[in-house]
């Protein structure tokens, strides 16, 4: 349910695995605040193919929420990411870049060990409503 006329959040649950300790998105009036996403197939499991493969499918994840939510990748403002190996990040911003080719939102990115299933890369982004 969204709630335009106030600041008040709405939080959506994370539904893929139940029991999980947090949202899948919270929207604050037309803000919309996403969990970070891995690379995972439909089935939830890490795909295999490295960094470029785990990139294209976390971002495809992430647009597919927007979806959800009456956001898309073109609303997205400020996106985080963190790389299990900064070695890697001239191959994940060769992805990155296609879902972005135009107005790309601001970004943050660091280098992190121990990220969810031992994926090379997590997303997480900020966008707006329609």
């Amino acid at each position: 349910m969204h709630n335009a006329t106030n600041a008040e959040p709405v939080f959506h649950p994370f539904t893929a695995v139940p029991g999980m300790p947090f949202s899948e998105a919270v929207e604050v009036g037309q803000m919309l605040f996403l969990s970070g996403q891995i690379g995972t197939d439909t089935n939830g499991k890490l795909v295999g193919g490295g960094i470029a493969e785990e990139t294209r499918h976390a971002l495809a994840n992430i647009s597919r929420v927007l979806a959800r939510y009456n956001s898309s990748m073109e609303r997205v403002v400020k996106v985080t990411v963190m790389l299990a190996d900064m070695a890697e990040w001239p191959a994940m911003n060769t992805e990155y870049k296609k879902f972005f080719p135009k107005n790309p939102p601001v970004r943050s990115a660091f280098g992190c060990n121990g990220l969810a299933m031992n994926a090379r890369v997590e997303i997480e982004c900020i966008a707006m409503r329609r």
